[in-house]
């Protein structure tokens, strides 16, 4: 039987079908377009619906046709495709569109703690299961969050697929007894903060591309809420350190910029180690459309007064820099600084570099510091030329050296406790070994990776603190 209502949506339906011919989208586009709308069919049912093959709820028809609107409006003088919903109808977002609605909502002015319970709401309505696994500091496991719940216990970073999750910044899927699972990483822009388990409803398919779209986005806004919630509240950090911390190393991890950005020009990632007892080793950078400025300063661990020094260091390089000064300006705001407030006992010595993002220029300055190295696709890490003075504090200009980058470079910035960490019988590290070993990954995982291998190369008993900064600059597209 034929009724009214049916014979209307199939009228909407042809003058959706004739609109959408008019807008030169592919089905590809249109989808798109659809499915940011909060539509939850797939790019194949949209297409079998305009060709009259499958009927779409009166709901999904409306997006469909808000959808083609959207690009009739571009097109000056187009007809409207028509919509089938009365005014007073409810229009409160569905599908991936309610998930990520709900998830801000969900989280405006929510205790940290109560993040998980947020995010697995939102997952709901994507029906999936969804739970939360926090990186610790050492970047060894993933602790779930909170920590006590039922069935899910920490899991090793270098060996579970969760793990692979992490190390690769995607999405995994999972097949054991209980099921099949994806992991996808959270991240807040490109920092790594940890994983989600997500696991499927009834009805709901895993490897469905679109769904694994979703959980992304899904994952992205999470690792936002969670590294934004971290600045207010203890007990997401709580989660993540396995150890106390001290005073000093407290203070220079609140100095750090996050662990690794991202520009369309450039990637930026590093770490510090021994991870709970750093006492005078930091790094900064910041990124432009132009130019990445890197910065990386090591003070020793022996004096009392090194975390103070290296962070007097740090601000002072952070406020000339902001102030738009040059190498040269940057290195006497540090010596001076450190001459005013220590004496002329403070050391602290550094690098200094900006690159050039449209053509690869490096402009480095090295105050007692080691010399960058240079990673390339087509050659193992050589260090370039450099024309080193005293440690900072000391007052005496230094000169600026210069090289050029190959698209596709790593340029890496470190402090010598990587090239001090021995083993037992006395032997280096080789950084240069271990960067040009793992060239391979991404370089928040490179850097995880080289300062890995550095601890379990002196087992943990760093000599003097590693600082590690890399930049990948893949280049002029």
């Amino acid at each position: 039987m034929v009724t009214l209502s049916s014979l209307q949506a199939e009228e909407q339906r042809r003058v959706v079908a004739a609109c959408f011919a008019r807008t030169g989208l592919t089905m590809e586009q249109l989808w798109l377009r659809y499915f940011a709308l909060g539509g939850d069919v797939s790019e194949v049912e949209l297409e079998a619906f305009l060709q009259g093959l499958l009927p779409l709820p009166r709901i999904q028809r409306d997006m469909v046709a808000h959808a083609v609107n959207e690009r009739l409006d571009e097109i000056s003088g187009a007809r409207r495709a028509p919509y089938s919903r009365e005014p007073s109808e409810d229009t409160r977002p569905r599908g991936p569109l309610a998930a990520l609605v709900g998830l801000l909502d969900g989280a405006h002015r929510v205790a940290p703690e109560r993040l998980p319970d947020v995010i697995a709401a939102a997952g709901r309505a994507l029906n999936l299961r969804i739970a939360v696994y926090l990186a610790d500091y050492d970047q060894h496991r993933l602790i779930p969050f909170p920590e006590r719940s039922p069935g899910r216990v920490p899991l090793a970073i270098d060996t579970s697929t969760a793990g692979q999750a992490y190390r690769q910044a995607g999405t995994m899927l999972a097949e054991d007894s209980s099921g099949p699972r994806l992991w996808t990483t959270l991240l807040d822009g490109d920092e790594r903060v940890g994983v989600l388990e997500v696991e499927a409803g009834p009805n709901t398919d895993l490897n469905d591309p679109s769904l694994r779209t979703q959980c992304h986005w899904l994952a992205s806004l999470s690792g936002h809420l969670i590294a934004a919630a971290m600045r207010y509240g203890d007990g997401l950090d709580m989660t993540r350190r396995r150890r106390r911390r001290g005073p000093m190393a407290e203070l220079l991890w609140q100095h750090l910029p996050p662990l690794t950005a991202a520009t369309r020009e450039v990637v930026v990632a590093g770490g510090v180690e021994p991870a709970y007892d750093v006492r005078g080793v930091t790094f900064d950078y910041a990124l432009s459309e132009t130019t990445a400025w890197l910065a990386i300063f090591d003070a020793g661990r022996e004096a009392e007064s090194s975390a103070l020094a290296v962070s007097a260091a740090l601000a002072a390089y952070r406020s000339a820099r902001r102030e738009g000064q040059g190498l040269h300006g940057q290195e006497s705001a540090v010596d001076k600084a450190l001459s005013t407030q220590f004496g002329t006992g403070a050391s602290v010595r550094g690098t200094l570099a900006e690159v050039d993002l449209a053509h690869g220029d490096l402009r480095h300055l090295e105050a007692g510091g080691e010399a960058p190295l240079v990673l390339g696709s087509g050659h193992g890490p050589a260090t370039v030329d450099s024309a080193p003075r005293s440690p900072f504090g000391a007052g005496t200009p230094g000169r600026i050296s210069t090289a050029r980058l190959q698209p596709g470079d790593l340029l890496v910035l470190h402090t010598e406790g990587l090239s001090e960490a021995r083993s037992a019988d006395g032997a280096p590290f080789s950084l240069a070994g271990s960067l040009d070993a793992n060239a391979g990954y991404v370089p928040p995982e490179i850097a995880r990776r080289v300062l890995q291998a550095a601890k379990s190369h002196c087992h943990n008993a760093f000599a003097a603190d590693a600082g590690l900064l890399l930049a990948h600059w893949p280049g002029t597209p």
